[in-house]
């Protein structure tokens, strides 16, 4: 994707009805010893940040769960959409871990550092609409029949980008991405 000139946005949907991303497989992450999660954990960072890094803007179409890992793959991306009906936090304190793919950086970009410090500390789960209201996705959509309303809502935001130039686009994420870090 990175290197496909023909790409210029992508949305992250999954195929499993009713849920994003629920994380991590935390009864396989338990039969790895410690050097296997090390590993493990730094794979997982490292395909966030190259989310995260792509030239063109990302979309993470939140259809349903997006707990753990997966609110991380949700907040690698520059713009999210959620159903309202959606569930997302970062909860791995309630297991006795801390959220290891960028979650603990980038939540409090979205929503500032006292409330990412609340929602990590406390492992508490929003649905779309606080989500919203908080700054954590930028648009919730009541969730339709098909169980795709995010989805089809990142795609009209897509179709909103497309027709604006290729290079703008990518030289303004750039800028604010790198800006972000001064």
């Amino acid at each position: 994707l990175r290197f496909d000139e023909q790409v210029r946005v992508v949305v992250f949907k999954s195929q499993v009805k009713g849920v994003f991303c629920a994380g991590a497989d935390l009864k396989e992450r338990a039969k790895m010893d410690d050097a296997e999660v090390g590993e493990f954990v730094r794979r997982l960072r490292n395909l966030m940040d190259e989310i995260a890094a792509l030239p063109v803007p990302t979309i993470a179409a939140i259809d349903g769960y997006a707990l753990g890992g997966g609110l991380e793959l949700a907040l690698a991306c520059d713009l999210r959409v959620a159903a309202s009906s959606a569930k997302m936090g970062l909860i791995e304190t309630t297991r006795g871990l801390l959220p290891g793919a960028g979650g603990t950086q980038r939540l409090p970009r979205c929503v500032g550092i006292g409330l990412a410090k609340e929602l990590i500390f406390t492992g508490r789960q929003v649905d779309g609409e606080q989500a919203a209201s908080i700054g954590l996705v930028n648009h919730s959509v009541p969730q339709n029949s098909e169980g795709d309303a995010a989805y089809q809502r990142a795609l009209t935001l897509a179709k909103e980008i497309l027709p604006q130039a290729p290079f703008a686009v990518k030289m303004g994420k750039l800028a604010i991405n790198k800006g972000m870090e001064v």
